[in-house]
């Protein structure tokens, strides 16, 4: 008998058999593993850290120290494992299983320099190290980079600061629904200590120095922030900016039009690629700046407006890729072209490549704002074109109150006051208000493109010892739905400087200048251009009481602000458009 056939189809049998179970265990990935260690700092505290790897002897290492639970990020730790890196991820002092205080920003410096020093020294670590996350999680980056950890050699900071004061206080404004509301879901509560449930309230109380009380309790670095409303000496331990440009570190830097961390981030990119002292650094800088607010990071849609599927973007991918190439240092992500801006224009909606920010090819062309021809505040729309005024027009007034604030957005059912937000709206609830300012562009005949930071220089006058001028750039489509493009505040004591502010005399007029913050946009043939000029952005910033005394005044006073529009005094604003 012959067996020879049989052996073989036994043989192929087990042929198949085996490519089949190969191609099973390739196509499921290696199981990751995670362990979790405390990590002494320099004062013996304990840090809950985890670690993610599949088995390597030795690897690049991302870092992430966050207070909002290590736990959370599992799945992108895992997706980064899965690339070929270890992955550390800290849970910040005082917060979920971490010993200590949580004191905001105040032991990140020190702290993270340990867990990176920490890290470098372990078996498992090849020597390079970077570091990922954003808004707070982003800051950490930031302070541990400042102090210089053995290893660090890159960080990918989204949304954040290296000035916490230039971004929590704007033109002398504080931004004081976003810190008192992180303070009421962050800060160490007493025993029995319940957060308050009626936030339009507790937003509207004066003095601001007391704003912890009515958040249910004391808050010491809360009324330290509010009550310290001038960059001084209080500051300083969370201001790097002086000290990031003496940093070897390539960084990727991601943000929105819409963030609160809008300047900051932008202004990072601009010191590092212009100013950090060795030559290479500042070519290993890069700009992502997208439509998004602070929550919505890579999404299409945003507040009212839905900016089409190339506003979509993939923040873990985008970090997997930055660190494949200058942390793994991978020769094929070093071959792709670097691009070190790339910025979303919104109403074409498409992405641009450019070589710095503001992007070349564009320049300043200023718009003047026209009187609608009252004094008394009747309402009406002044005129906005590119024609300064040529007679000494009648000035526009409004009158400020601080009791009833101009709201930041539309208040609806669903949205009360407290829970206003920072993404594009309907406008034109607001636009009806009689202390709201309003000029409009004829429908344009052809597209107007502009990218950079636009500004408006106005002349403006007040009756009372303080007041806010907020200026807002408005998209108007032909059907009169408008939405805001990016907004300014300017408190008038602050004009000359933010350290030493002064009283405003009642009645004498001061050019100011308010910076509208980074945007690019092409608004179609048709739509118009539109700028609000009102006296609060409440409660995204605070009130003014007008009396310049403060975050610990109790009384306001009613302002009545004027905006001038004469041939030597021609309010407008200056906006960067396509050449």
């Amino acid at each position: 008998m012959n067996l020879f056939p049989f052996v073989r189809f036994i043989a192929s049998l087990l042929l198949v058999s085996t490519l089949l179970v190969s191609i099973s265990q390739a196509r499921e990935p290696a199981p990751v593993r995670m362990e979790s260690v405390g990590v002494a700092m320099r004062d013996g505290i304990l840090l809950a850290t985890d670690i993610y790897q599949i088995g390597q002897s030795k690897a690049p290492v991302v870092v992430m120290r966050t207070p909002y639970n290590k736990s959370r990020v599992t799945p992108i730790a895992e997706r980064f494992a899965h690339e070929g890196f270890i992955v550390v991820v800290q849970d910040c002092r005082g917060t979920f299983k971490s010993k200590g205080d949580l004191i905001p920003y105040n032991n990140e410096g020190q702290d993270g320099f340990d867990a990176i020093e920490w890290v470098y020294r372990q078996s498992w670590c090849n020597g390079r190290i970077g570091m990922w996350g954003s808004s707070y999680v982003g800051a950490t980056q930031w302070q541990a980079a400042a102090e210089k950890p053995p290893g660090l050699v890159t960080i990918s900071p989204t949304a954040t600061w290296s000035s916490f004061y230039r971004n929590l206080y704007l033109g002398g404004a504080v931004r004081l629904s976003l810190i008192a509301k992180w303070a009421g879901g962050n800060s160490t509560k007493p025993e029995n200590a319940k957060v308050t449930d009626q936030w339009d309230a507790a937003l509207m109380h004066l003095p601001l120095s007391e704003m912890d009380t009515k958040i249910g309790w004391p808050i010491p670095w809360l009324t330290g922030m509010l009550t310290h409303n001038k960059p001084d000496g209080y500051w300083n331990r969370l201001n790097l900016t002086n000290q990031i440009t003496d940093l070897d570190l390539s960084v990727l830097h991601v943000v929105g039009y819409y963030d609160f961390f809008s300047r900051e981030s932008v202004d990072n990119f601009m010191i590092m690629q212009k100013k950090a002292s060795k030559t290479i650094t500042r070519k290993q800088q890069q700009l992502i700046l997208g439509p998004w607010d602070h929550g919505t990071i890579g999404k299409n849609k945003v507040g009212d407006i839905d900016f089409g599927p190339n506003a979509i973007w993939d923040p873990v991918q985008a970090n997997l890729d930055w660190f494949n190439r200058f942390l793994k240092q991978d020769a094929k992500a070093l071959a792709k072209p670097f691009i070190p801006v790339r910025y979303f224009s919104v109403g074409d909606n498409t992405w641009n490549d450019a070589g710095t920010w503001p992007p070349e090819g564009f320049e300043d062309t200023s718009f003047y704002l026209h009187s609608n021809g009252n004094a008394n505040g009747v309402k009406g729309d002044g005129a906005l074109n590119l024609d300064a005024p040529t007679t000494d027009e009648t000035a526009d007034s409004f009158k400020a109150d601080p009791a009833n604030p101009v709201p930041a957005l539309p208040i609806t059912d669903k949205r009360p006051l407290h829970l206003a937000h920072w993404a594009p709206v309907d406008q034109r609830p607001i636009e009806e208000r009689k202390d709201v300012l309003v000029y409009t562009s004829k429908p344009l005949d052809k597209p107007l493109r502009f990218a950079g930071n636009p500004k408006a220089e106005l002349f403006v006058s007040t009756d009372t010892k303080d007041a806010d001028w907020v200026v807002k750039l408005i998209d108007v489509a032909p059907d009169g739905f408008s939405y805001n493009l990016v907004v300014g505040i300017l408190r008038g004591s602050f004009r000359d400087s933010m350290l030493m502010p002064k009283e405003m005399k009642p009645g004498e007029v001061y050019k100011i200048t308010v910076d509208l913050g980074p945007i690019a946009a092409e608004l179609p043939k048709g739509h118009s251009l539109r700028v609000q000029v009102c006296g609060s952005y409440f409660p995204l910033f605070d009130r003014n009481t007008n009396t310049a005394e403060g975050p610990f005044s109790k009384t306001t006073v009613i302002a009545t602000e004027k905006v001038y529009h004469q041939q030597d005094m021609a309010s407008r604003i200056i906006l960067p458009c396509k050449k």
